[in-house]
Formats: C-alpha cells, structure tokens, sequence
C-alpha cells in the first residue's frame, strides 16, 4: 500500500513481535496487542487486515504443539462452541466497515475490563461443570461476534476456560485451536468483506515472521512458570488490554 513506510513496517513488526511474545506466554491477546498497537497508526479496518495472517499462523502452531491428536480431542469437547462462535463471527464480519472505531473498541473493552476486574478483586465468573450447551452456545456466540467486527475473540474464550479452572496446557492448546479454526473462517469472511485484499494481504504476510519468532520465545517462557502465576498472568492482561481499547474508544475520531 502506498502509505506504507520502512518506519511504519518497523513499527507494525515489533508490534507483531510483542503480540506473538505475549500469546506463547498466555494463548492469547494477539489480535488485542495488534489491533491496538496498529490502529495508532493506520485505520481499524486496515489493522485489521493486517493482523489476520499472523494470528492465522501462530494459532495453528500453538493448537498443534502437542499433536493432532490433542487438538482433535479439544474441538469435540468444545464444538457447541465453536459453531455458534464461526455463525455469528461470519455474519458480524459484514459490519466491520460500517461500524465507527469509537463504538467498536467501546464494544470489546467494557466486557474485556469488567470481566477481568472482577476476578482480580476476587468475585470470578463461576459456571457449573459441565457447563452446559447453553453456556457453550452462548459464550461462543458472543466470541464470535467480537471476532467478526474486529479480530478479537480471546475474552469470551478466556473467561470460559478460566471459569471451568482449565489447566494451564490444556488452557492454550484450546486457546490454539478455538482462534485457529476462528482464524480460518475470519480470513474467509474478511476476503467477501474487503478488509483482507492485495494491499493488506502483502503487509500482513510481512508481519507473520516476527510473530512466529515472538510465540517462540513466549513458549519457552510460558513451560517455567506455575498455574497460579499463568492465571493471574492472563488477568492482568485481559485487564491492561481492555483499559487501552477504552482509552481507545475515548480519544476516536
């Protein structure tokens, strides 16, 4: 694209960097870190094209790290999920370009902050065990939908798992192949929707090298720490991010 500068590809790097570090420590807050980090400086839908294939790839990496057999096991305990999560994620992707950038952050980051608030303060969001299909189509259903209009479906997921107390490797390879298949079908809305074409398709596929070298390192990380410290880690977070796409929402233009 024309606007694009060697600063501004740098800058768009370590950011791809930071957000690949950050979700092989956690399994998560890729697309957060990225749609943040980038929408300072370019527009909301093109960050989002930015960001699809990075997150694609290092989804995939971190669904299979513990084998195909392990990641086929998660997506049949997680189906309800799932489906309702890529219906609704499908249909919401179609507003992304309609929808103004204030209302759009405003959207993710009242129930990203208020959700992980809560459970830093001591009053966590319990669900039974099983959950239920309601829950599951629910949750799913409201992942899906924030994954569609910007990319971001980590919360609903994460508040889902750490609600159920989910151990910490099962807890990403889910995080892996919940955003994975998301991944996929978001790369497939956003071609109908426009957001993902030739321009954005180039930078994005630049940025997906840095990403593969930060999930790298925040794997070897994310193997020395406990579960206690992965999930006040994941909290902590969830939190900072969602403080950031308010702040975000404030200042829109």
């Amino acid at each position: 694209m024309d606007a694009l500068t060697p600063e501004l590809l740098a800058v768009a790097c370590a950011v791809a960097l930071l957000g690949g570090l950050v979700k092989g420590l956690v399994g998560f807050a890729m697309p957060m870190i990225l749609i943040s980090g980038l929408s300072m400086m370019v527009p909301p839908d093109v960050a989002l094209g930015w960001l699809i294939l990075p997150t694609l790839v290092t989804n995939l990496w971190q669904a299979l790290r513990q084998g195909a057999g392990a990641a086929w096991a998660s997506v049949r305990r997680f189906r309800r999920f799932l489906l309702a999560g890529f219906v609704l994620m499908v249909c919401a992707a179609q507003l992304v370009t309609s929808i103004p950038s204030g209302v759009l952050f405003l959207v993710i980051g009242v129930p990203m902050t208020l959700y992980a608030g809560l459970t830093l303060a001591g009053r966590p969001l319990r669900l039974p065990s099983p959950p239920g299909a309601r829950v599951e189509y629910g949750a799913g259903a409201v992942a899906g939908f924030f994954g569609g209009i910007s990319g971001v479906w980590g919360p609903p997921t994460v508040a889902l798992l750490t609600a159920l107390d989910t151990e910490k490797s099962e807890h990403l390879r889910v995080q892996g192949v919940i955003y994975g298949a998301g991944a996929v079908v978001l790369l497939g809305a956003h071609i109908a929707s426009g957001v993902l074409n030739a321009e954005t398709f180039k930078v994005s596929a630049l940025l997906v090298p840095p990403a593969l070298l930060g999930i790298w390192a925040g794997f070897a990380i994310n193997d020395r720490i406990d579960q206690a410290a992965f999930r006040r880690l994941t909290l902590i977070l969830l939190l900072l991010a969602g403080l950031n796409l308010l702040r975000r929402a404030l200042f829109a233009g």
